[in-house]
């Protein structure tokens, strides 16, 4: 029997680790029902009551955080697709324009290095 209450308290203490983090990482905008630092005093002094009212009341329906897919579901759409016509090569050997500009810096550096060599050259003999 204390193995099962045990394992119920190591689930329940997930659960409030998770649904703190939760709310702290949350934008204040996004809450629902109460602000945040009310939800983060809730879940951090009510912790088993505090979660599950944060997961049913106050965490956002849907969050899309920035840089990565939505918090929830799939948009199901390419955004590579919304820019027809315009196409960013993944590799920089197919930029036919990165390839140019990088030869011709290239060459830039060689004639400046050659021209410092000149240079040099030309005050060592004086």
């Amino acid at each position: 029997m204390p193995l099962i209450y045990g394992g119920f308290g190591l689930v329940l203490l997930a659960l409030w680790i998770f649904c703190l983090f939760d709310v702290i990482i949350t934008a204040e905008q996004d809450c629902r029902n109460l602000p945040k630092g009310l939800w983060i005093l809730i879940v951090l002094f009510l912790p088993e009551i505090g979660s599950i009212l944060w997961l049913v009341a106050g965490r956002p329906q849907t969050v899309t955080r920035p840089g990565g897919p939505p918090y929830k579901g799939d948009t199901g759409r390419f955004p590579e697709y919304d820019r027809p016509g315009r196409f960013v090569p993944s590799n920089p050997d197919d930029d036919e324009e990165f390839l140019r500009r990088c030869r011709e810096r290239a060459e830039e550096q060689r004639r400046a290095y050659h021209e410092r060599q000149q240079q040099t050259e030309k005050n060592q003999d004086e």
